[in-house]
């Protein structure tokens, strides 16, 4: 970023403090006989007090997900869109490579029934699907947590444990290493097949790969996303057969081509 940039930056930076500011000392100013509407500003990361997330740098983490308190994530995991981690009342560790899909939900327990203190940890190229809720549970290196299943307290899943899609695993129930469970309540269906080991494998090695054109794509400009735009529409209506007759050669600008990590079809192709 050059000079000018960092200014321009500094300053839309400024503006948008000084609303914020201005809209708290209208709350104050109105009282409190008057309806006060809250100042709603989204916080990635948050600090509870003495307790402060640490995010690996390498790390993936949406704008919109929420990461809260006492929370630790590792180096090239995700943690994707509308997803809360919330380590108020205990802690919550995720390893690498780890990701943690679209809205769902890692929490922690202060403790249980039998007086036992309950983090939440989450090891190494683990994959949890789509709004899954985790609490106060061990996920293993390499497990598999369907979307829509539920842990509970005291849960432990095994190395390459899978948990089925809607599962509800009831509390300190232990899911041995290379066994899937599904059902509500959650038993034991089958082995992991060895196809089904190194697809987890995959798909934790999938989604560190989309991480990063994420990442990427959040952190461009406004300028940057603009052009993108025009460049879209210039070659979304292209008639490559129209083209060819008048003998003109248009390439697809690299800033509209994805990585083949992403595109494991047409890398395949090659």
């Amino acid at each position: 970023m050059g000079t000018l940039g960092k200014a321009v930056y500094t300053v839309g930076f400024w503006i948008r403090e000084t609303g914020q500011a201005l809209d708290r000392l209208g709350c104050r100013l109105q009282g409190t006989h008057a309806f006060q509407e809250q100042l709603s500003r989204h916080r990635t990361l948050m600090n509870l007090f003495d307790k402060v997330p640490v995010v690996d740098k390498g790390a993936f983490v949406a704008p919109s997900a929420s990461i809260i308190g006492d929370v630790q994530v590792g180096r090239a995991s995700s943690i994707w869109y509308g997803c809360v981690l919330r380590g108020d009342v205990n802690s919550v560790s995720i390893g690498s490579g780890t990701n943690i899909q679209d809205n769902s939900l890692v929490h922690v327990a202060k403790s249980n029934l039998a007086g036992k203190v309950l983090p939440t940890i989450i090891g190494d190229n683990v994959t949890v699907g789509h709004s899954a809720v985790l609490h106060g549970c061990t996920v293993e290196d390499e497990a598999f947590i369907g979307m829509g299943a539920t842990l509970l307290d005291g849960v432990v899943v095994e190395k390459h444990g899978m948990v089925a899609a809607g599962a509800l695993v009831r509390q300190n129930t232990r899911i041995p290493a290379g066994e899937v469970w599904g059902g509500n309540p959650a038993k034991f269906l089958r082995k992991l097949t060895d196809e089904e080991m190194a697809f987890i494998a995959e798909s934790a090695a999938n989604y560190s790969n989309l991480a990063q054109v994420h990442a990427t794509e959040n952190a461009k400009p406004f300028d940057e996303i603009e052009f993108e735009k025009m460049l879209r529409k210039k070659f979304a209506n292209r008639d490559e057969e129209y083209d060819s007759m008048l003998g003109v050669v248009r390439e697809t600008p690299p800033e509209l081509i994805l990585p083949d990590n992403v595109l494991p079809a047409a890398s395949k192709e090659k």
